[in-house]
């Protein structure tokens, strides 16, 4: 399996940089690790909301997920496992808070919000306050093409180069390989994972799983990830494409379905949608009215006496020269930083507008200094 877009193009990145002992791929990964759009990752839901069970899986934990089940991929498909492994990585930095729900969300504020090419925003320009990650064309590729809601039975790599910042849809297909493989581990790692967190969470119980399904592909996750990738190993090629077999295929519909009727459509989730509806809308308009109100003077903001506002302060400063460049205005600087926020963050934002976390202390402080 050879990619048809030239290593000239695949190693391409925005800026130019001297080699070094790491490779393209594997300085990709290197640059995503260190992020800060990675780090808070970790504390991003995943399916179920600001989880305290430890065992139940976030964000960052789906990520290390798909990157190593698209690496199996790779070593299967004798592909760049290097290259799978960065793409995985980056592949949800632009997750916003409270997953799916906060993503719909946002798309509501500013219309045509997804996380695919948000992702691609945060790796190309807002990591390190407007620097960006400066990747290589091929991970930049597989972060904005690899939609894992689209279940395809297989796909095979484009073979034109374009712009992917302007790219509008969830349509287009990776230009390589490994992005394929990471689009359809993206799917491999959430089904089964999915499932044991919800048995966890008691949201269904083993006796509800979709019996046809299960006997082929497996009840647990371990099981259900090898009988995937050693299908989807067995069944690709370089003529047919990377893909799931069509016995494996169907059952994989069924278990989507019922994750979707049974899990993600549970009332246990769709009871905080209208919740989570208000208060991306609050922080949303909050910021943006600062913005309006105030632009770029990261000093006004303390004005607003809690922490949220100086946080946003600031933030503004750091990336000032970065939105003079783009033209990018009150929603734009909102929109970024509110899809940026983790769940933990964003709950604390809403208590800071609503009461201010130092707002007692100032008042014991005024009535100690004029008793």
């Amino acid at each position: 399996m050879r990619n048809n877009l030239p290593n000239t193009v695949l190693h391409r990145r925005r800026q130019l940089r001297d080699a070094d002992i790491r490779g393209d791929y594997f300085r990709d990964t290197t640059a995503i690790l260190h992020s800060y759009p990675f780090r808070r990752l970790k504390h991003k839901t995943q399916v179920f909301y600001a989880p305290k069970n430890d065992h139940i899986c976030t964000r960052i934990e789906h990520v290390f997920h798909v990157s190593t089940i698209a690496a199996a991929l790779c070593k299967g498909l004798s592909l760049d496992g290097e290259l799978a492994w960065a793409i995985g990585l980056g592949h949800d930095l632009g997750h916003a808070p409270f997953g799916h729900t906060g993503e719909k969300v946002l798309d509501e504020l500013i219309g045509g919000f997804s996380h695919e090419h948000f992702s691609l925003r945060v790796a190309d320009v807002l990591a390190g306050y407007g620097e960006g990650m400066n990747l290589t064309y091929a991970v930049r590729d597989g972060i904005v093409c690899h939609c894992g809601e689209q279940f395809e039975q297989r796909l095979i790599p484009r073979s034109d180069e374009i712009v992917l910042e302007e790219l509008a849809g969830r349509d287009t297909v990776p230009a390589t390989w490994e992005g394929v493989a990471v689009r359809f581990s993206d799917k491999i790692a959430y089904l089964g994972r999915d499932i044991e967190d919800a048995l966890q969470l008691q949201v269904i119980q083993p006796e509800d799983l979709p019996e046809a399904a299960t006997r082929l592909l497996g009840r647990t996750n371990r099981e259900i990830i090898s009988t995937l990738v050693h299908d989807v190993v067995e069944s690709s090629s370089d003529t047919g494409g990377i893909g799931f077999s069509d016995e494996v295929f169907a059952a994989v519909l069924d278990l989507k379905e019922f994750n979707y009727r049974h899990i993600y459509r549970s009332p246990l989730l769709t009871g905080y949608h209208d919740y989570f509806h208000r208060m991306i809308h609050l922080l949303f308009s909050y910021l943006r009215d600062l913005f309006d109100q105030w632009g770029f003077d990261a000093g006004r903001y303390r004005q607003e006496k809690n922490l949220l506002a100086v946080r946003f302060g600031d933030y503004l400063e750091k990336m000032h020269r970065c939105y003079q460049r783009e033209g990018s205005g009150a929603s734009e600087a909102a929109l970024d930083y509110v899809a940026g926020m983790s769940d933990t963050y964003a709950l604390e934002c809403i208590n800071e507008i609503i009461t201010p976390r130092h707002m007692h202390d100032q008042f014991d402080r005024f009535i100690l200094d004029h008793d």
